[in-house]
């Protein structure tokens, strides 16, 4: 039940009102005769009234819930509704920030590789130029050692000695600029034939040679890295004993120092 609240000037009449009723009740009490005998109510029927005023109480406050209790109830669907359209919009930015994830993912994934990729292209076309390069100067080199091999006794010309001795410099020269760019030599006289590495222009019947050696090279091969990139020109003899199988390595041989002294 809501009780009103007064401003101080109506608390201050009604409580001077209040006087004037009481005196004048006490008056009127003064004038009229004491009735000796009050009314007396049935219990049966005070009981009645104070039940009935009690039903009346307890249903009043029972509306006044069911009202309350609807608001409230009002209120919490109108929250889970707030509540579902929030989470309808945070499951979508999850799902955005997943597919945006996902696709971070991929472009730095595809970013990678062809970051890779061109580091490795890059890199095979460097090796494709400086081999280019390198083979072009072979015949040069070729040229240089068919001089001095073909320069003959140079003991009796001291300016032929030191115009051969020029040459040998700079092709030594030449093969040290060529050996720091990985390219190495083959010469692979006396060695087995290899035919990735060899290319057999002849063949040299040697029977105290092991069949399938080099026996003398007409013109040195080269490789660069791993690469072979010019065949050594090579006879390979036949007629000789077969070469035997390379051992493999004794992983159980003793070790030094062991054994009877």
């Amino acid at each position: 039940m809501k009780v009103p609240i007064d401003s101080e000037e109506t608390m201050d009449e009604a409580a001077e009102n209040a006087a004037e009723t009481v005196e004048g009740t006490a008056a009127e009490a003064a004038a009229e005769p004491v009735i000796e005998d009050a009314e007396v109510l049935d219990p049966e029927e005070e009981r009645a009234r104070v039940e009935e005023a009690i039903r009346r109480g307890e249903e009043a406050a029972e509306k006044e819930l069911a009202a309350d209790a609807g608001k409230l109830r009002e209120e919490r669907d109108d929250l889970a509704k707030q509540l579902a359209g929030v989470q309808d919009q945070i499951d979508a930015a999850q799902v955005k920030a997943t597919e945006a994830n996902e696709r971070y993912m991929r472009l730095q994934a595809d970013w990678d590789n062809f970051r890779r990729r061109t580091a490795a292209e890059r890199l095979a076309e460097k090796e494709r130029a400086a081999e280019k390069l390198v083979v072009s100067l072979l015949p040069v080199l070729d040229d240089m050692e068919r001089a001095i091999e073909h320069a003959g006794d140079t003991e009796n010309n001291e300016q032929l000695k030191q115009f051969v001795d020029g040459i040998g410099a700079v092709h030594q020269k030449m093969l040290g600029a060529l050996q720091k760019e990985g390219v190495e030599v083959i010469d692979p006289a006396g060695e087995p034939f290899e035919p990735l590495a060899h290319q057999a222009v002849g063949r040299v019947e040697d029977a105290e040679a092991y069949d399938e050696t080099v026996a003398q090279v007409y013109q040195k091969g080269y490789k660069m890295g791993d690469k072979v990139i010019r065949n050594a020109m090579v006879t390979v003899t036949f007629g000789g004993p077969k070469r035997p199988a390379p051992e493999p390595a004794d992983a159980d041989a003793a070790p030094e120092g062991d054994g009877n002294n």
